[in-house]
């Protein structure tokens, strides 16, 4: 019921929920299930951060309460001793317990719930949502990545085919640059700014070894990403998405249509600029969302603006 394993449950009682973790549970709950527990015969005496087998220290500054699941009608705590133990390597430090990572103030179970919700909606939203601290969310958030991370290994071994975008936020006015690998689809790297400055840290971070090794880069087309890539690796080949392809020649479409019907109107031809003024869309959309008004435009166009309609042809020519 738990979802905890590797738990004997020792006791469960109910407690005013303020008196229940110094006041962390759900504001306006009258109460609370603490269930005292103690972890199995594996789990004792182990360092919290390396798990290996330590001697005792002391039995650490009283019980640890843990909050699990927050519902609507009851929230729910696991209860335990916080004992120490002296390791090797990491020195006087609390012990393991299969129920939380070192350190946390939560389950793994509601860790994960957490990390899960908030690749799905605004941290602000999941903090009010589950009942927890807006900083609370970032801390759960980093435990997560942390286990992910060594679980995942090195990211950047044996990436050859990657992509380079940028993202903005507080309302635009700020950037990351971000790197995902094709292979796996994983964010392998990311930091705040765009320039070729911001771009090279990843780079140095691959080493000349790797930054050899990469053979494709996506990018939209950024003056700096392709320097970047230039610079540091001499075998990579920049490929451009579809869509800023798709674009630059729209673009391209509607600068040489400006230009005619400027031409038009200066000549005098009144009717002909208002024609191609009013072509567009026509220019611009499907061939199999045309309009019978809009393919009379561009049956006008091909008999009378040649330069125009090149332009029109080489756009859809675009695979």
């Amino acid at each position: 019921m738990l979802g905890v394993e590797q738990v004997v449950v020792e006791a469960v009682r109910f407690e005013p929920i303020v008196a229940v973790g110094g006041g962390v549970g759900p504001v306006g709950r009258s109460a609370a299930v603490v269930v005292s527990v103690r972890p199995t015969a594996w789990w004792r005496r182990r360092c919290g951060r390396c798990l290996r087998r330590c001697p005792g220290y002391d039995q650490g500054r009283g019980g640890a309460v843990v909050a699990h699941v927050r519902c609507r009608a009851c929230a729910t705590f696991l209860e335990a001793a916080a004992p120490r133990v002296r390791c090797a390597e990491h020195g006087v430090t609390v012990a393991a317990v299969p129920w939380a990572r070192h350190g946390a103030g939560h389950t793994r179970a509601f860790d994960d719930l957490v990390a899960w919700f908030a690749t799905r909606m605004s941290k602000t939203a999941l903090a009010t949502y589950l009942r927890v601290g807006w900083a609370t969310v970032g801390a759960i958030i980093a435990r997560v990545m942390a286990d992910a991370d060594a679980a995942a290994g090195d990211r950047l071994d044996g990436i050859t085919r990657i992509g380079v975008d940028e993202i903005s936020y507080k309302r635009g006015y700020k950037y990351l640059t971000v790197v995902v690998d094709h292979a796996t689809r994983r964010v392998l790297w990311l930091a705040e700014g765009r320039s070729k400055s911001t771009l090279a840290q990843f780079f140095a971070l691959l080493g000349p070894d790797g930054a050899t090794r990469i053979e494709l880069v996506s990018a939209d087309g950024a003056d700096w990403i392709f320097n970047a890539v230039r610079d540091a690796c001499p075998n990579a080949q920049i490929c451009l998405d579809p869509f800023h392809v798709v674009k630059w020649a729209g673009d391209a479409l509607d600068e040489v249509r400006r230009e005619v019907w400027n031409t038009a109107r200066k000549t005098g031809h009144g009717a002909q600029a208002k024609t191609l003024k009013a072509a567009r869309w026509a220019l611009w959309k499907n061939p199999e969302h045309l309009t019978d008004a809009q393919r009379g435009k561009l049956a006008t166009i091909a008999a009378t603006n040649k330069p125009l309609y090149r332009a029109y042809l080489l756009k859809e020519q675009l695979p």
